[in-house]
């Protein structure tokens, strides 16, 4: 027997699939919206900077916790001209829920990150001053920060006395593995703003973007230091 579905029916099955019948998914679009374009702003000034040249570096942030979602950057984009569009909404098993492109292979990081320091927002950059310093001090496994007002910056840093660690982990192309390892780096080393790739570059986080946003300001800021100062050579 054939059935017709009426008007009414066409109406209500409409209804129970918009986003006003499911306040999670609308309010997920809206964070979404959001942090793409926040995002896409802060691409914008690292790349001016010079942290993130080329199509280097990545950037998240947490839209929902359960289940847990990210709003990651696509991969391959010149991060000076990042648009809200090219963001991603990506699940816990990194696959994309939303939006057009992939996210780096580098995305199981920043899922380890959100989860293993309940990170609000992951920030990836690439420069010259991290590149240098992840390769010249790899050998003592991190760098030590110590004695420079600028670590005031750091959540819960109170005093320029503060020594600040930045481990350095040996880069892989085996994301699985390397994931599994900022795992146990976080695990092991509590309290850490940030590490670093050998020869790559820096990861660094907070509890939302501006924190972030700031601790990757504070740590290139260091670095910079370090390298401009002659540190990097007498390790």
């Amino acid at each position: 027997m054939l059935i017709v579905a009426t008007k009414k029916t066409k109406k209500s099955v409409k209804r129970k699939n918009s986003p006003r019948a499911n306040p999670r998914i609308s309010q997920n679009g809206t964070r979404f919206a959001g942090a793409a374009a926040h995002l896409a702003e802060i691409g914008k000034s690292f790349h001016a900077r010079g942290w993130v040249l080329g199509t280097s570096g990545n950037f998240s942030a947490v839209i929902s916790r359960e289940p847990l979602r990210l709003a990651i950057t696509s991969t391959g984009l010149d991060k000076g001209s990042l648009t809200p569009a090219q963001f991603l909404e990506m699940n816990e098993a990194a696959n994309v829920v939303r939006g057009d492109g992939r996210p780096s292979a580098e995305a199981l990081l920043h899922l380890a990150i959100a989860r293993g320091v309940n990170a609000g927002a992951v920030l990836h950059t690439h420069s010259v001053w991290s590149t240098v310093l992840s390769g010249s001090h790899a050998s003592q496994g991190g760098i030590a920060l110590e004695g420079y007002e600028m670590l005031k910056g750091l959540a819960d840093v109170r005093t320029h006395k503060h020594r600040e660690w930045l481990p350095i982990l040996e880069n892989s192309q085996d994301m699985v593995e390397l994931a599994d390892h900022v795992s146990k780096t976080l695990s092991e080393i509590p309290g850490i703003h940030g590490f670093l790739l050998k020869e790559h570059g820096l990861y660094t986080w907070g509890a939302g973007l501006q924190e972030a946003k700031r601790h990757v300001e504070i740590l290139e800021f260091l670095m910079e230091v370090l390298v401009r100062s002659g540190a990097a050579q007498s390790a």
